[in-house]
C-alpha cells in the first residue's frame, strides 16, 4: 500500500453533522470494496485511482496534532469517503491507532463501515464509551448474500455484517444500519426492505436510516454514472436490459429514485414502527447523545 502526503486529517468543527458528529476523519484515500454504486467515485471528490487504497503519511502523528489543537471536544466520524476498515487496516492498524488517540483526548466516534473487522476494536470502543458517544453504522443494501457479492464484491457479506452488529450490541456498543443506496430494478423490493429491517432488529441495531423521506434510490453524477452503467452489464442475469432501463428512466439525472419509492417508504416506516427501530435522524441523534449531558453542554 502506497502512502500520500497530508497536512491535516481531522476536519474543522461542525455543530451537528451526520449522526451528531462534529469532526470528519479519513485516514485512507480510495477504496477497494468494489461497490458498483459508490458516490465517492464521482469527479467532484477528485479521487484519482479510486480503487487503490492509499494511507496518509504520518497519519497518527497528524491526527494527534489535530485533536490536541481542537478547542472543543466532540464526535469524530470516519468512513464517509473511504472505509476505515479496508483490508489493509488488518495489518497496519491505523484506525485502531486513531481510536486510541480519540480516547486519549476525550472525543467520541461514529464509524461507518461495511466490514466486520471493526469487531476487533471492541476494547477501544468500550473505553471511549465511558466518556463519549460511540456509534457503529453498517451499510446494508441487500438481505441476500448472493446479490451482495454481485454489487459489493469485496466487502463482508450481509450476514457477516449482521453478525458483527450482534457482537458489538451484546458488548454494549450502539449500532445502526444505513439502508442505502437502493438500486432501482435491482434491490428495490418490499421483500428486501422488510428483510433488512427485520435482520437489523434481530441483530440488535437501534435504528435503520435510509436517508431523506421518500427517496429510495441511488445518486449518480459524472464519472460514477459511467462506472455504474458499465457494471450493469455484469448483472444481465437479473435483467438483460438493465442499462437500457436506466437510460430510459433516468438519463443523466442525479437522483435515480425507484419507481417503487413511495410504496417502499410506507413499508419501511411501518416495519420500523412495529419493531421499535428509529429512522429519523433527529431521533437517532437524541438517542446517541443521551447519557452524555456534559458533552452536550460543552457543544452548546
Amino acid at each position: 500500500m502506497r502512502t500520500i502526503p497530508a497536512k491535516t486529517i481531522v476536519s474543522s468543527y461542525s455543530k451537528c453533522g451526520w449522526f451528531g458528529s462534529n469532526y470528519n476523519m479519513n485516514i485512507y484515500k480510495g477504496c477497494c470494496h468494489g461497490c458498483i454504486y459508490c458516490d465517492s467515485r464521482s469527479d467532484c471528490y477528485h479521487v484519482e485511482n479510486f480503487d487503490e487504497v492509499r494511507a496518509k503519511e504520518n497519519a497518527l502523528a497528524i491526527i494527534e496534532r489535530d485533536l490536541k489543537a481542537k478547542r472543543k471536544t466532540g464526535i469524530v466520524i470516519t468512513g464517509s469517503m473511504s472505509d476505515a476498515y479496508n483490508p489493509f487496516e488488518k495489518q497496519h492498524e491505523l484506525t485502531r491507532g486513531a481510536l486510541k488517540l480519540i480516547d486519549k483526548y476525550g472525543f467520541g466516534i461514529v464509524i461507518d463501515t461495511k466490514s466486520d473487522l471493526v469487531v476487533r476494536d471492541i476494547d477501544l470502543l468500550l473505553k471511549i464509551k465511558k466518556h463519549s458517544p460511540v456509534i457503529v453504522n453498517f451499510t446494508i443494501t441487500t438481505a441476500d448474500d448472493d446479490l451482495c457479492r454481485k454489487i459489493e464484491r469485496n466487502v463482508s457479506s450481509t450476514s457477516s455484517r449482521l453478525a458483527a452488529i450482534r457482537t458489538l450490541s451484546e458488548a454494549g456498543i450502539m449500532c445502526g444500519v444505513l439502508l442505502m443506496p437502493i438500486l432501482p430494478f435491482i434491490n428495490d423490493t418490499e421483500e428486501n426492505i422488510v428483510g433488512i429491517v427485520h435482520g437489523s432488529k434481530v441483530a440488535g441495531a437501534k435504528w435503520v436510516y435510509s436517508g431523506y423521506e421518500g427517496f429510495f434510490g441511488v445518486t449518480l453524477r459524472m464519472n460514477q454514472r459511467e462506472h455504474y452503467y458499465s457494471k450493469l452489464d455484469d448483472l444481465a442475469e437479473l435483467s438483460p436490459d438493465l442499462k437500457q432501463r436506466y437510460i430510459k428512466e433516468f438519463g443523466n439525472a442525479y437522483e435515480c429514485n425507484s419507481p417503487n419509492a413511495s410504496k417502499l417508504w410506507q413499508v419501511f416506516k411501518e416495519e420500523c414502527d412495529k419493531l421499535d427501530l428509529l429512522y429519523h435522524m433527529d431521533d437517532i441523534i437524541i438517542l446517541i447523545k443521551s447519557g452524555y449531558k456534559d458533552m452536550q453542554m460543552s457543544l452548546i
